[in-house]
């Protein structure tokens, strides 16, 4: 696959569920306005609180299999018994115009998404145990126990990849994790070649080379 170079910051966010990852993710969006969010398509039912085009793009097996076949999506996986796939036009349109993304996904399509885009930042929250991600689960009360067991085992393989990751975020004090989520977001901005990108006139005045 050709690999992609990026004029804005693509931020990946991968974490088991019931880590607390989009409860972080649109705290750091609104103190972060300029970062846009991917909705991705899946073939699960909405929960109740979620809403076609806000959350996700909601669709059957087969009109998902069809989309795959006619390459609308950049990275898709199954994942917990239903798939999930990130839009490519949508994308490659965001990074184009500059503007930074985020994509939340699961460690298979993380991978995608880096050998595309190897500047691409990769951030892995994780609970602060295996016993509080149950908790959290239970507390939440939107699975089974025959899912919360499922959850748990998909937990424990993908803290297995954790170390695949740029970044490690614990979420065990919400602040804590949403200020090192706000840190790593101000860090990836003063990129050199984002910094050049941005402003091109650093370059002339500075007698600064373009990055390799």
């Amino acid at each position: 696959m050709e690999q992609r170079f990026l004029k804005a910051s693509l931020f990946v966010i991968v974490a088991p569920s019931g880590a607390g990852k989009t409860t972080l993710v649109h705290a750091l969006l609104r103190s972060r306005p300029g970062i846009k969010l991917s909705i991705s398509t899946t073939t699960r039912l909405p929960r109740q609180s979620e809403r076609h085009g806000e959350h996700y793009f909601f669709v059957d097996e087969a009109r998902f299999v069809e989309l795959q076949k006619n390459g609308q999506f950049l990275e898709s996986a199954f994942v917990h018994g239903h798939y999930y796939g990130t839009s490519s036009s949508f994308v490659d349109e965001t990074l184009a115009n500059g503007d930074d993304l985020l994509l939340e996904i699961d460690c298979q399509g993380a991978s995608q998404i880096k050998r595309l885009f190897p500047e691409a930042v990769i951030i892995f929250i994780a609970p602060p145990s295996v016993e509080e991600l149950r908790r959290r689960l239970h507390a939440r009360a939107q699975d089974d126990e025959a899912t919360i067991a499922r959850r748990i085992e998909g937990a424990k393989k993908e803290l297995q990849r954790a170390h695949e990751a740029d970044y490690l975020v614990i979420n065990d004090d919400f602040d804590q994790a949403l200020l090192d989520l706000q840190r790593i977001v101000e860090a990836s901005a003063l990129r050199y070649h984002l910094r050049l990108s941005r402003f091109p006139l650093l370059a002339e005045r500075l007698g600064l080379r373009s990055a390799p």
